[in-house]
């Protein structure tokens, strides 16, 4: 049964990898948004962890700077009691004095453990931080890149469609070939139309002459 499902869970596991790889083939970009998203919400975590153990720190630091004071606290009182030849008081006192300066002792041990992991933390998130910004730069490499060889690919491939005969740019040649044909025709025409004018004038200013000399 053991085996089966081991061979189950390669089979899915080896289909997967090749959806991630198709995917990736298909839209790398894509794919690397994607990653760069989860590495952004893991980012966002340690930034959390890193606040709780500011957090600690300082509750750590309020609780060992309290039990000093109440060690000193004790200690004075227990110094009082001893001079006033109060027994039983000095006990008392002694043994608490005992108490939170083991307390004060423990406490100080932890602050140092848990300032070296915040600054062991701060230090790991900042790494983190400037690995985030090499990858977004280096993200916006790859599009630029991505986006020239697509330009590159849609350029090729109309100017190879021009070239082996699926010709979009004939339509322009038609409409060139059309515009001239159009242009000469109006040229045509206006000179036919100037013609026509300057001789109906030419032969006015005959008949004027004529006239002019017959009188």
């Amino acid at each position: 049964m053991n085996n089966l499902l081991t061979r189950i869970k390669n089979v899915i596991m080896a289909d997967l990898h090749d959806i991630l790889e198709q995917k990736e083939r298909q839209n790398p970009i894509a794919l690397l948004n994607e990653y760069l998203r989860q590495c952004e919400q893991e980012a966002e975590k340690v930034q959390k962890l890193v606040e709780r153990q500011h957090l600690l720190k300082e509750e750590l630091a309020r609780e060992y700077h309290y039990a000093q004071e109440l060690a000193e606290k004790r200690k004075h009182q227990a110094q009082i009691a001893s001079q006033a030849g109060e027994t039983e008081l000095y006990q008392f006192a002694a043994q608490e004095q005992m108490k939170y300066e083991e307390r004060a002792s423990r406490l100080k041990q932890s602050l140092e453990q848990a300032l070296h992991y915040l600054e062991e933390l701060e230090r790991k998130y900042e790494e983190m931080k400037h690995k985030l910004k090499d990858m977004h730069i280096k993200r916006m490499e790859l599009m630029g890149r991505e986006n020239v060889a697509r330009a590159h690919y849609r350029i090729n491939k109309v100017l190879e469609q021009e070239q082996y005969g699926n010709k979009p740019f004939s339509r322009f040649a038609e409409i060139e070939q059309y515009l001239e044909q159009l242009e000469q025709k109006v040229s045509l025409a206006y000179y036919s139309s100037t013609i026509d004018a300057r001789i109906a004038q030419l032969e006015k200013e005959l008949k004027k002459q004529e006239t002019h000399s017959n009188c």
